[in-house]
């Protein structure tokens, strides 16, 4: 056939440019249609030899057409070319093999054809969680919410009109039903996968083992779903072999590492969840999947690789539960250069639904940060050269296998010794230079104390990666072309690049004044084993014009929703840090669901008025100690404890723990025990107090009477010292905003409410939220706060009266 009937010009003119890339050698293309069938859109899959080309479609969808020409001229398909259409043809997906000249194609199986998108019925839905709808007929305790059938109509909108929705819905609205009901017909409907992104495992495990079943069959929905893992999540058949093989003379039965390859002898998944013990971090990051060491296809256990598999298990799904962190590494794949028709991380979609969409700009923020310390550096030279009891290992050794002796090769383990030496000098000389401070940001022109205690020994240290990287490659030179392809030489070429990455970093680093557009700082941590470190860091400013040009611009419908997107019902905050307002106003509609929650009746906020405030020091830290005490002493325990320091948590536990333990309520301290097992516990004791800080501002599901009481200490700010905010408040001052205006009070705004959340999670709940920072009443900005809460009961008086008040509301009739 002429391709010009099924090719348009634009995409045979790239293939064109293809092919000369590959020096007319084979080419797998793969390919989208148009309405009018018509190929409009090619992507390069892979490349080959003169005869052969490896056959990659995991990724691809029904609809798609995989095409590969034949350097000869005949289309005659060959016997593999047969068996590969065969089974992609049983997917939906297209096989066309070409001629170089691209002038005649064979059709060997065509692609189905994409149907026009079908529209959701908003009414028909929202019948299925209305009185007399299939949630009334299939649940005991069904509840009719409005605001839960409404929030449903906008996003039917959004996936029908290829809108971005921004939805705060307040606790109780039942948000993920919501999406869940529209993100399955849609898929169901459409032959289109939709991407549901949360930050919890917990919500993420909520989502794939209760909602979506309970959804499936409020709909009679058939749309298999899949929770997709980041690949250190899996083991690796090949770096598990490697460790065993280097370890077997050393290993007693009990050993972690022959538990972990016994049971992954017989596991179905590979998946760490799997294992019955919590193997050490150590251990885990020596024998799981990661992408540095990857060699694909390439390795010979790629047929029963677990990462394999689960990624394929996600190319037949409809819908893929992510976390937010894996939806990004997919993002910065694509936006380097893979781009949007083809599979990355995830396989192709055009729909994505954000919950927990408050936690956007931190987790972009964190994915696109680079970072370096001396144990990541290790990391990576331990994998290329190591000693164990005598016995060399890594990858450098396995490489000599194919060259022979080779002198580049023989001087890696001292090269090797000196990167450990400079790693060690610069942690060593960048602590002194920290000091006390438990982060730094670097600013500024480059001073005596800076070159000394950090862009020197940086600098020592990236000339040595570069004459590691050097001699690696010049390793690569002794290596028979014949052997190109070996896996072994894949990952030694993935050594070499991450090694120069590495010393890119360095070099960016050392040049930090010239970056204006990113935050350069270091921050002290500590191992496992108590050994502190420094981490140097490399942060973006702003994240909105990434998120707006890798996600917005990109997709077909965006939503969003949280419990909390908004300050005094307003978006813009939030809009602006993740780059919405940039977006084109016609395609984004914003809403609130309010809560259906009773609040006026079932909930106290009660604010002691004569509370020292807190920049009054040890009055306020003696007050606050003394005042949870009684608070505590009153509810009976059922008390979550929310901190903005760890530092004041410890001290106020240490303090209260004793006469707590002589009352028989247990307290409950975080960092003290998983996070998961801390929160079962709290719920499960309904007389325990637990303190905490930070993450567990959200997150927190306790509903009836284990919850009674949630006391929040001081308004979360965050700490001003971050060198994060440092640099994002002194760019809102250099073009003249207030940066406490429209940064730092939002911000704490958005935390406080999620913090109040933690109240109430059913009807039936009822409490206290205590607050002990007077601020939020003395303060002009304190309204802002209380404004942007749900319309609770209010008492505003002295601490002894405010007691006498919970415990009357408490307990009182």
């Amino acid at each position: 056939m002429i391709t010009e009937k099924r090719f348009t010009r634009e995409v045979l003119s790239l293939m064109e440019e293809d092919l000369r890339d590959a020096s007319s050698r084979e080419v797998l293309w793969c390919g989208q249609q148009n309405s009018e069938g018509m190929i409009s859109r090619v992507s390069v899959a892979a490349r080959g030899t003169d005869s052969e080309v490896p056959a990659l479609f995991p990724h691809m969808d029904k609809g798609d057409v995989v095409i590969h020409n034949h350097p000869s001229g005949l289309l005659e398909p060959s016997s593999a070319d047969l068996s590969v259409a065969s089974l992609l043809g049983n997917r939906g997906i297209g096989f066309f093999i070409i001629n170089n000249e691209l002038t005649h194609f064979y059709a060997v199986a065509e692609p189905v054809k994409r149907k026009r998108d079908t529209s959701l019925d908003e009414e028909e839905l929202a019948h299925i969680l209305s009185p007399g709808g299939a949630l009334e007929n299939i649940s005991e305790n069904y509840e009719h919410r409005p605001s839960q059938t409404d929030l449903l109509k906008l996003i039917c909108r959004g996936f029908n009109q290829n809108l971005i929705i921004a939805a705060e819905a307040g606790t109780g609205v039942g948000k993920s039903f919501a999406y869940l009901i529209p993100s399955l017909k849609w898929a169901e409907e459409n032959e289109e996968r939709v991407v549901i992104s949360t930050a919890t495992i917990n919500l993420q495990q909520q989502i794939i083992e209760k909602d979506i079943p309970l959804a499936k069959r409020m709909t009679g929905s058939t749309v298999k779903a899949v929770l997709v893992k980041g690949r250190r999540n899996y083991i690796c058949h090949s770096r598990l072999k490697e460790q065993m093989d280097e370890n077997s003379l050393f290993l007693d039965e009990g050993d972690p590492l022959k538990v972990i390859y016994d049971w992954s002898q017989i596991s179905a998944t590979g998946s760490r969840t799997e294992l019955n013990f919590h193997p050490d971090e150590s251990l885990w990051s020596r024998v799981c999947s990661e992408s540095d060491t990857c060699t694909g296809m390439r390795c010979p256990w790629f047929e029963n690789c677990y990462v394999m598999r689960a990624r394929r298990e996600a190319a037949s799904a409809g819908i893929l539960v992510v976390n937010h962190h894996l939806l990004f590494a997919d993002l910065a794949l694509r936006q380097s250069g893979i781009g949007y028709e083809s599979g990355a991380v995830l396989p192709v979609y055009d729909r994505i639904v954000f919950d927990e969409a408050h936690n956007i700009e931190n987790s972009a923020t964190s994915f696109f940060s680079e970072s370096l310390s001396k144990f990541s550096v290790f990391q990576l030279l331990g994998r290329l050269y190591r000693l164990r009891k005598g016995r060399a290992a890594g990858s450098a050794v396995r490489i000599e296998a194919l060259t022979g002796p080779c002198p580049d090769l023989a001087e890696i383990p001292q090269l090797i010794t000196n990167i450990k030496a400079k790693a060690e000098i610069l942690d060593s000389l960048s602590r002194d230079f920290t000091g006390d401070n438990y982060t730094r940001r670097i600013t500024g022109d480059p001073d005596q104390n800076i070159e000394s205690g950090l862009l020197a020994p940086m600098g020592e240290l990236q000339k040595e990666l570069l004459l590691l990287s050097q001699a690696c490659t010049d390793t690569l030179k002794a290596i028979p072309e014949e052997e190109d392809e070996n896996p072994l030489v894949f990952e030694f070429k993935a050594m070499i690049r991450r090694l120069q990455e590495m010393s890119s970093f360095c070099e960016k680093f050392r040049n930090y004044s010239e970056y204006g557009e990113l935050v350069f700082w270091i921050e002290r941590k500590k191992t496992a084993a108590g050994e502190l470190f420094e981490r140097f860091i490399i942060t973006p400013l702003d994240i909105a014009s990434m998120m707006n040009e890798a996600v917005f611009n990109q997709f077909k419908s965006v939503i969003c929703t949280s419990a909390t997107l908004t300050v005094r019902d307003n978006f813009n905050y939030w809009n602006s840090r993740i780059g919405l307002n940039l977006s084109d106003p016609e395609k984004v509609f914003s809403e609130i669901f309010p809560s259906p929650f009773d609040y006026t009746r079932r909930a106290l906020l009660a604010v002691p008025n004569d509370a020292p405030m807190p920049e009054e020091g040890e009055s306020y830290y003696s007050y606050i100690s003394s005042f949870c005490k009684k608070a505590l002493e009153v509810s009976e325990g059922g008390a979550l404890l929310l901190f903005t320091s760890y530092e004041m948590l410890k001290n106020v536990f240490n303090d209260l723990k004793p006469g707590l333990d002589r009352m028989g309520i247990t307290a409950y301290r975080q960092g003290e025990d998983d996070r998961t097992r801390l929160l079962n516990n709290f719920r499960n004791d309904v007389s325990s107090v637990l303190f905490a800080t930070d993450s567990f501002w959200e997150g927190v599901d306790t509903p009836g009477d284990s919850l009674k009481l949630v006391i929040i200490c001081r308004l979360p700010f965050r700490v001003p010292t971050d060198p994060v905010v440092m640099a994002r408040v002194e760019a809102i001052e250099r073009r003249g905003g207030n940066p406490f205006m429209e940064l730092s009070l939002p911000e704490a705004v958005m935390k406080f409410k999620q913090g109040f959340g933690r109240l109430m999670r059913r009807k039936s709940d009822r409490g206290v939220v205590l607050i002990l920072d007077s601020r939020v009443v003395k303060k002009r900005y304190g309204s802002l706060f209380l404004n942007s809460l749900p319309p609770a009961m209010r008492s505003v008086k002295a601490g002894d009266a405010i007691l006498l008040e919970i415990e009357d509301f408490l307990y009182g009739n």
